[in-house]
């Protein structure tokens, strides 16, 4: 019953992308999942495709931040817990996650689990991954994941260039067989939360006598195993029938099939070409229920569509945030949510998704409200935007273009301010590029909830150093809360510190907040029982092939 478990960037406007969290799974698990529950006579071995693009980086689970390898990657490989449509934790390789002071924590786990090459998964395949993972050696992208445990900045120091005093972090323990502790730097009552993540897999001892031919070729723990990669064409798994978790797979496999344009994967659905979609193109989102009667996917999930802000850049490094503010009330949000996105949106007003702990209406105040007057007020009295100019980066192959344009458009319109989009050819180059410090504006950006509380569409993307902080936001006052938050002493407490934070961040912009996402996509004849789960992934492991 995996549900909203991985965090990643999502490749898809018109839906979100896939992703590789959630993938969801058992029976009555739930998960607010969408779809029909199908009636057919069913092939239990039978194979379905899925349409994905290209995963930024290799199949390893601390390397993977995005939701083309994602969707992968949580197929593969299951973790320790994860949740129900509550938010309540379910334990799956776990037996108990217990703490009496959220600071030590002692994992326990059911027995009789192993990787797809057979070998057993214990205690010691937890901490060694995760110290792995955490090494700056390694050049892991989620690195910074494991930061709340003691001893990480021996293994992983501020300093790129530097070197790490120890490989193994401190607050890591292997008590026995079945049982490690885990010691972080200062209490955090959401931690066993974190831990339903992708980063936080085991690894087999096979993983690091190459770990680069690891992540072309993963052996996981998860409900399918790992057949084949044919780069930029398809990624191929199967069901692994020793598999402990309450999620085993009510199908053969699953078949990535890699698109580069939305629409063309549209084109396949249709004919039959490709089983099960993540998300569609604005151009077809007016037809799309027409053509597929009730194989037509349209359910609200747990992310937000946002405008990433280059803080990095001449343009914004020392600009006043009222520009940006004026930007943002320069957005007609309503109109383009109901037109160009055929109401499949619904216009955001704060940082954090619904459906997520500590979800509050209005926390950005006026600030996501269309007013032209307001806007060009608020961007002449912060000084302009120098050049006059901004962009809009995006990926070519997630159905972003119209939305860009149309924003883009608002903007000039109500402020005079010129606006383009910065166009890449993929999901890929996309990431790529924002990896590189190369975008000169804003980004494209959309977030799925990684666990269901309001600290991962805050520290997760607004903390200095964290992972997901792609625009290099930093400023030390919401450091300061976010620790304060995280050290509060029960999940309630910590809950309202964050709430108190996203409010203030209209006084940062770290972010423009555009729409809340909703899963608009489809499925073929061949397959039934499609359901989506709260990260708007498909639950892979639910479907079922028809005879």
């Amino acid at each position: 019953m995996r549900g909203a478990k991985s965090a990643k960037w999502v490749a898809g406007a018109a839906i979100i992308a896939l992703a590789a969290t959630a993938c969801g799974g058992g029976g009555d698990s739930g998960k607010g999942k969408g779809g029909d529950s199908g009636k057919g006579a069913v092939n239990a071995n039978g194979i379905f495709s899925v349409e994905t693009g290209e995963p930024q980086n290799p199949l390893q689970p601390a390397n993977t931040m995005e939701s083309n390898g994602s969707i992968v990657t949580d197929a593969i490989f299951s973790q320790l817990v994860d949740y129900d449509p509550s938010g309540k934790l379910v334990m799956v390789n776990a037996e108990s996650v217990d703490t009496k002071d959220s600071k030590l924590w002692t994992v326990k786990l059911k027995k009789g689990w192993k990787f797809h090459d057979g070998t057993p998964v214990t205690a010691e395949s937890y901490v060694k991954a995760w110290n792995w993972a955490a090494n700056i050696k390694n050049a892991q992208t989620n690195a910074s994941w494991f930061g709340d445990i003691k001893g990480f900045a021996d293994v992983h120091p501020d300093d790129e260039k530097a070197k790490p005093k120890a490989d193994a972090m401190s607050g890591l323990k292997v008590v026995d067989d079945s049982t490690f502790t885990i010691e972080l730097n200062s209490p955090l009552p959401y931690f066993s939360y974190k831990l339903g993540y992708t980063v936080f897999s085991p690894l087999p001892e096979s993983f690091y006598a190459d770990p680069k031919a690891a992540g072309e070729k993963p052996v996981g723990n998860g409900a399918y195993k790992f057949v084949s990669w044919d780069h930029k064409k398809q990624i191929k798994v199967v069901r692994y029938d020793d598999y402990q978790g309450p999620d085993k797979a009510k199908n053969g496999g699953v078949i990535f099939k890699n698109y580069t344009t939305l629409e063309t994967a549209y084109e396949d659905l249709k004919s039959g070409n490709v089983d099960v979609l993540r998300q569609l193109a604005p151009k077809d989102l007016p037809v799309y229920r027409a053509d597929l009667g009730d194989r037509a996917v349209d359910k609200a999930y747990s992310a937000i569509q946002t405008l990433g802000v280059a803080m990095y850049t001449k343009q914004w490094k020392n600009t006043d945030p009222k520009v940006l503010q004026g930007l943002s009330m320069a957005i007609d949000r309503a109109t383009i949510t109901k037109t160009v996105l055929q109401g499949t949106r619904e216009p955001a007003t704060g940082w954090v998704a619904k459906g997520v702990l500590g979800y509050q209406p209005n926390a950005a105040g006026d600030v996501t409200t269309y007013n032209p007057t307001k806007a060009k007020a608020l961007i002449k009295e912060g000084g302009g935007v120098p050049g006059n100019k901004i962009y809009i980066q995006f990926n070519s192959d997630g159905g972003h273009k119209e939305w860009v344009e149309a924003v883009c458009n608002s903007i000039t319109q109500a402020t005079g301010v010129a606006c383009a989009g910065d166009a890449k050819a993929d999901f890929q180059a996309d990431l790529n590029a924002r990896d590189a410090k190369q975008v000169k504006s804003f980004y494209r950006s959309g977030w799925v909830l990684d666990y269901p509380v309001n600290a991962n569409f805050i520290s997760d993307l607004f903390r200095t150093g964290a992972a997901g902080n792609n625009g290099r936001f930093s400023n030390k006052d919401i450091d300061a809360k976010i620790k304060a938050a995280d050290s509060a002493a029960t999940l309630d407490e910590s809950v309202k510190g964050y709430q108190e934070i996203e409010k203030q961040l209209v006084n940062y912009m770290p972010t423009i907040p555009l729409w809340y996402y909703k899963v608009n996509a489809g499925y073929s004849e061949k397959v039934q029982n499609v359901q989506y789960a709260q990260d708007g992934d498909p639950i892979l492991t639910e479907v079922q092939v028809k005879k």
